[in-house]
């Protein structure tokens, strides 16, 4: 004997079925969603620690190669003095550069999961209005 449809219930447990297996697909799409940003994140993540390496040892370079110039600034020729300031300068134009890329990384890996939080305030928005 089926108590369900004795009472009634079934049309009730059968949607709430619908809605538990809803529930679960949603969430799976949602967790694939966030491992394939989580892989984005990690990547700019590796970048972002290249380039501060990067930008920290050309930092070192500049330094030494700026104090260089300098010194060599008051030795006795003058092409000495344009060699040292043009080595100098390459080094800082170098390292000018790395710090661009690595602003502009750090700028974007704050964004991460971005994707995720858009859909999961959609599903919260739909959630809310259901009930």
């Amino acid at each position: 004997m089926n108590w369900l449809s004795l009472l009634g219930l079934e049309a009730l447990v059968a949607r709430w079925r619908a809605n538990v297996i809803e529930g679960a697909i949603a969430a799976e799409d949602r967790m694939d969603l966030a491992r394939l940003e989580w892989g984005d994140q990690k990547q700019r993540l590796r970048q972002l620690l290249v380039l501060t390496i990067l930008v920290a040892g050309l930092t070192v370079v500049a330094l030494i190669m700026l104090s260089l110039a300098v010194l060599v600034h008051f030795w006795d020729t003058p092409h000495r003095t344009l060699v040292a300031w043009v080595v100098a300068g390459v080094w800082i134009l170098g390292w000018g550069a790395t710090l661009m890329s690595l602003i502009s990384v750090a700028q974007r890996a704050s964004n991460g999961f971005a994707l995720t939080r858009q859909e999961l305030a959609q599903d919260w928005r739909d959630i809310k209005e259901r009930l």
